[in-house]
């Protein structure tokens, strides 16, 4: 099996999975317990949550979370009343999230994308204004490998008085997070860490209300025992993101220049420029990418967003760049990384370009 689906999930780094046997399997204590072994816990635990705000902006505290999914309800839900802002591209953890606060009350104003991903910054400026109390974008899309420009979206924030929160989730460890964050989620699994842990970033002063009530743990944000095993992967992998950045971005971008010329009769959707290269959403007239999907039983790719599989609709992402149901349809999306080779690269593409032009033939 070719592995290219690294925005769902990420190989787990052997460092890491190194790392959280100990803790899984003899220094099982309660971080939270007073006792020695909860002390030699909870270390372990402030260990990771160092090295993981190592690559995140300075002047704020890291959360652990069991995900970004809950990260980003937590700083959504938790933030001060007032108008919501976010993009037509976010991940579902932002849109449903924000829908359900329009349900409750909250004004939401959803941004629209151009042709090429990013966000139209007349709109943005147009709709981030006093009233305002959050805006949330997406650092690099999960779809479509699109880098928005974060930076002028929270300089608007600030002007017009409200917090800005960046779903820094594919792009953590890959791309800088810019200082300007108010708040950022982030997650393991992204990083070649464990499933079932993230972490909200909070800039000092900045402090949501809670969503779980109980031991008042992580700052009394985000009750219940943490699994120091978890924590410690999660800090293990994003040692690594720090230590072999310039490592994996060589590595990636080789990959990627190999891809343009193996995939030269798919069309890129998204901007070519603003993306991290180990992200291409592909499409071809004239196939279905479900049927493309179930043909290539060897390769691992999708059709977008894993959370979104299954549900048969269309990519909500493509149609915003305007892309037909036909077009949406007919496209792909390949991920790849650390630890994909050349070779597998091309053998993928080769499965994938055969049955392409079979499926597309009168």
């Amino acid at each position: 099996m070719i592995y290219l689906d690294y925005q769902a999930t990420t190989p787990l780094a052997p460092e890491a999975f190194d790392a959280m046997v100990p803790l899984l399997r003899d220094q099982f204590a309660n971080p939270h317990s007073a006792h020695r072994p909860g002390r030699a816990a909870a270390a372990q635990v402030e260990v990771a949550r160092e090295e993981i705000g190592k690559l995140l902006p300075s002047g704020g505290r890291t959360l652990f979370t069991s995900g970004a999914t809950e990260a980003l309800n937590i700083a959504i839900q938790g933030a001060p009343a007032g108008a919501i802002v976010t993009i037509a591209t976010e991940h579902a953890a932002v849109l449903d999230t924000a829908d359900a606060m329009r349900r409750a009350g909250r004004d939401v104003t959803v941004l629209p994308v151009g042709p090429d991903g990013i966000v139209d910054p007349d709109a943005a400026r147009e709709a981030i204004v006093p009233g305002v109390a959050l805006v949330v974008a997406m650092l690099v899309n999960n779809e479509i490998g699109v880098i928005q420009p974060v930076e002028m979206l929270a300089a608007m924030a600030h002007e017009a008085g409200a917090l800005f929160l960046c779903d820094a989730v594919q792009g953590y460890g890959r791309v800088p997070i810019p200082q300007g964050c108010d708040m950022v989620a982030i997650s393991a699994h992204k990083i070649h860490g464990p499933k079932g842990v993230g972490a909200l970033w909070l800039r000092d002063g900045v402090k949501p209300a809670p969503l779980i009530h109980g031991g008042g743990q992580e700052g009394g944000l985000r009750s219940g025992t943490l699994s120091p095993a978890l924590c410690a992967g999660f800090g293990v992998a994003s040692r690594l993101m720090r230590e072999r950045a310039d490592m994996d971005r060589v590595h990636v971008e080789k990959l990627a220049a190999a891809a343009r010329s193996l995939f030269d009769d798919w069309t890129l959707n998204g901007s070519m420029a603003q993306r991290y290269a180990g992200n291409l959403n592909l499409r071809r007239e004239g196939i279905d990418g479900a049927r493309l999907l179930s043909h290539c039983r060897n390769v691992a790719f999708s059709l977008g967003s894993a959370c979104a599989s299954g549900s048969g609709r269309p990519s909500h992402v493509l149609r915003a760049l305007g892309l037909t149901d036909g077009q949406a349809r007919g496209s792909v999306r390949i991920g790849f990384g650390r630890y994909t080779t050349p070779a597998e690269l091309e053998r993928a593409a080769t499965v994938l370009n055969e049955a392409a032009a079979a499926q597309a033939a009168p």
